[in-house]
This record gives structure tokens, sequence and C-alpha cells, in this order.
């Protein structure tokens, strides 16, 4: 017998605007961080983006709406290990918002984007031209230690990114589960509420 389902509103348009403001923040911030010209003010720009689009995610996860909190989507490790058993199953999983991994995955990128932005605002590579605005703040090593750090974080957000996109094409060809749609249009097929 077939489960009951429902198209239903699942992501608010603030929520959805902030994914795609962030991924291309993210993306292009990326881009001209490994590729971009010497003088990296566009990649700052960038990175206050991800700043601001980052704290705006972190006041909405408690006060927008329900599938967009924190509360709704962050499940203790029972949930998340009988999640764990029945993801390889070749059904779609219905999830209304985030499935109990996804939403801690959402978590770890909020933090390695928040670790990411504060570790550039202190860095400085010792080129005299790309300073982080607060450099001046912290010793000379400690400024040292915080652009360091900024690449690891570039490389651990990379790996992040290229799993989330696995996830999406998994969701897509193995589970029958369209994830990109309600991404633009809100509206996803869930669980029905008896």
């Amino acid at each position: 017998m077939a489960e009951p389902v429902e198209r239903a509103r699942v992501w608010d348009p603030a929520l959805r605007v902030f994914h795609w403001a962030l991924a291309a923040a993210v993306v292009t911030g990326w881009v001209l961080g490994e590729f971009g010209p010497a003088i990296m003010t566009w990649h700052f720009w960038c990175g206050y983006a991800v700043g601001a689009l980052v704290l705006f995610r972190l006041v909405w996860g408690f006060v927008g709406p329900e599938t967009a909190r924190f509360a709704h989507f962050l499940r203790g490790p029972r949930p998340v290990l009988a999640y764990l058993r029945e993801m390889p199953e070749r059904r779609p999983s219905r999830w209304r918002g985030h499935a109990p991994l996804g939403g801690w995955a959402t978590v770890a990128l909020l933090a390695l984007l928040a670790a990411q932005v504060a570790t550039g605002l202190f860095a400085d590579p010792d080129d005299y031209i790309n300073v982080g605005p607060l450099a001046h703040l912290i010793p000379a090593g400690d400024r040292l230690t915080a652009a360091a750090l900024h690449a690891l974080i570039a490389k651990a957000l990379l790996a992040m990114v290229l799993l989330h996109l696995a996830a999406v094409a998994f969701y897509a060809f193995w589970k029958r589960e369209d994830l990109v749609r309600p991404m633009i249009d809100g509206r996803k097929l869930v669980r029905r509420r008896d």
C-alpha cells in the first residue's frame, strides 16, 4: 500500500533566498580565494555576506517558521541512527524539512562557515595587502595562525559542499526524491499528517 503523502510548504521564502544567496557567496568567495586577483577585496565582501547570512540563519533558527527552527530538525542519536538504517532503502524519505542527518549537517556547515568568517577577519597572510579588518587586534603569530586555519577550513568547506551535492544527487537518483525543487518553490511531497 502506498504511503499517504501531500505536497506541503516546507521552506519559507526567506530560507530559500538565504540558501541560494549563501551558495552564491560561498562559491564566489572560494573561487576568488583560490584563483582570484592578488588584491582580494571582492573575496572580503563575499566573506562579509557569508557572515551576515550565517547570523540571519542563526536568528531564523529560533524565530522562523517551524521547519526552519533548530528545535524542529535537530534530533538525538536514536532518530539519527534509525534514519541511517533506513537511508539505503530505495524509496523517498518524505521528511517534513531536514532529515535527522541533514539537520546535523546543516549545523556543521553553519559552524564551519562561522569559523571561516572569523578566521578571515583576523587573518594576515603576511603579504601586507590582504589583511583581515580585525587582524590588528591580535598578536602577529595569531594572525598567521588565523590565515592557516582559514585555508584549512576552506578545504573542509569544499568537502562539505561536495558532500551536500552528493547527498542531493543520492536523493534524486537512488531515493527518487527531488530536494532541489522544494528549495525553489518551497513545496515538497511529505508524509501526510493525520
